[in-house]
């Protein structure tokens, strides 16, 4: 295993992954109603936006495998 060459200075560093806080975080506020439903109104506008893009995009992706059409000439005889 790799050792440190240099001492460490203060010892709290040391010991610092064997500490435990007794201090218990405040509980998570609950999201407002009007909150939830608007994040999902945008989750929703953003993803008709990704679908319409993809329905109006994908024909112009497409190669094009109809035969290409030729001008003919009217110059054919007679009259």
């Amino acid at each position: 295993m790799f050792r440190r060459r240099e001492a460490v200075p203060f010892a709290f560093v040391a010991e610092a992954d064997r500490f435990r806080s007794n201090v218990t975080p405040p509980p998570k506020r609950r999201t407002a109603t009007s909150q939830l439903m608007g994040r999902t109104l945008l989750g929703l506008t953003i993803a008709a936006g990704f679908a319409g893009s993809l329905l109006f995009g994908l024909p112009s992706l497409e190669t094009n495998q109809a035969p290409a059409h030729t001008q003919q000439s009217e110059a054919s005889g007679g009259r």
